[in-house]
């Protein structure tokens, strides 16, 4: 394994530290010494030597990566699958590497959305002025006009965005596996309208503005002596500072600051907004949640804020490995009476498909996926049972 040119240097130092400090109060000194060492190098230069500039390409052809006609991300030249470790040792690159690489798999499937789909791109909120942080769903043509049957798509947590299910998975499995596409072609070819949420999208980032801070011996009528002690202390800290600095932010990435999309600022919140603008006005007779791990928390949490019109139009939810807890949400008996009888839960496991689950809490039934990595379960269930589900309960509600 490969040592770094600043773990060579420091090393040796970081070690006489350690020995010194076990020493009595004589030793004060040496470390006194060895710290004021330390701060004497330049770290910045010296992990800049370590580490690769942040710089990666916006495209897919600039990572020299494709999906091919099975949808598998591989490598132009070489057709190999994506690699983690591109250089070793530098953990830190890899990873920024992978989410660059991420941003543009989201783009990606953005795309696929509107030109394989036929989804619209909305933006929200509807009535969002020109300067203000934006969000956006997609929907299909007929999403609000459809009289009989509408299809409501909720993904988990993390860095997934519209469209997707694990982002780990379209990279290292496929588009089918990770991404809502194969969901939303079925839902189309059987009749449904379609809506996608995004219910991660809650903020935009821009450049933190920097503050410039006035001399306190430009401005004050202090004694001179005060104003040089209160400068001094300014200046160390600020070194002190830069020190930190110089560790936490090797290559001096700007930093960012959020600004949260009005009424969209948490998946709960988008799912509401979302319910309330376009799923409510909606004509379809019946509405079918599908809801991943996050999703069936942000479901419930929609439910208890709008129980009465969610027994109104919703048919049946089908949720995969939900995280929702019935309890900590503080959902009414009538609403777990309704989960019990319009949801189901499919949970990772190793019984047989569609085995009956014990479970703790008195809401939803929760059955066997038949599968123990909970982030195959949406993908799985697309030839799984819950569409079938999902078509008896329309037909008993007619």
């Amino acid at each position: 394994m490969s040592i770094s040119l600043s773990s060579l240097i420091l090393l040796p130092i970081w070690i006489n530290m350690a020995q010194i400090q076990q020493g009595g109060p004589d030793e004060k000194e040496k470390t006194t010494a060895l710290k004021d060492l330390l701060s004497r190098i330049d770290l910045d230069e010296l992990m800049k030597k370590d580490e690769p500039p942040l710089d990666f390409p916006d495209t897919l052809e600039g990572f020299e990566y494709a999906f091919n006609e099975k949808g598998q991300l591989r490598h132009i030249k070489t057709g190999e699958p994506f690699v983690f470790n591109y250089r070793e040792d530098l953990h830190r690159w890899n990873q920024k590497r992978y989410e660059a690489l991420g941003e543009i798999i989201t783009k990606y499937v953005y795309e696929l959305l509107e030109k394989d789909c036929n989804l619209k791109k909305i933006s929200i909120p509807v009535d969002a002025t020109e300067s203000e942080p934006k969000s956006f769903i997609f929907m299909s043509e007929d999403a609000l006009t459809n009289p009989q049957k509408l299809m409501v798509l909720i993904h988990g947590s993390g860095v997934v965005r519209a469209g997707q299910w694990a982002r780990r998975l379209i990279i290292n499995e496929d588009l089918d596996s990770g991404t809502q596409i194969p969901f939303i072609k079925r839902a189309v070819a059987e009749g449904y309208g379609v809506i996608v949420l995004n219910p991660n999208e809650n903020y935009i980032e821009v450049e933190k503005p920097k503050i410039h801070v006035q001399s306190s011996s430009d401005s004050s009528d202090e004694p001179a002596e005060k104003r040089e002690r209160k400068d001094k202390v300014s200046k160390e800290t600020k070194k002190r500072r830069d020190f930190y600095e110089k560790y936490r932010n090797p290559q001096r990435e700007k930093e960012m600051m959020q600004l949260y999309i009005r009424e969209n600022g948490s998946p709960e919140e988008h799912a509401i907004y979302v319910w309330d603008h376009f799923i409510a006005q909606a004509a379809a007779e019946n509405v079918f949640f599908v809801a991943h791990s996050y999703g069936g928390l942000a479901f419930v949490e929609l439910m208890i804020q709008r129980e009465a019109d969610v027994k109104n139009k919703v048919t049946a939810v089908a949720l995969t490995d939900s995280v929702h807890n019935v309890w900590h949400q503080e959902a009414g008996k009538t609403i777990r009476e309704w989960m019990r009888e319009n949801c189901c839960n499919w949970v990772s496991s190793s019984e047989p498909l569609d085995t009956s689950v014990e479970s703790m809490l008195p809401d939803c039934p929760r059955v066997s996926a038949d599968i123990n990595n909970f982030e195959y379960l949406p993908h799985i269930h697309i030839s799984g049972p819950f569409l079938l589900g999902l078509k008896v309960k329309e037909k008993n509600r007619r």
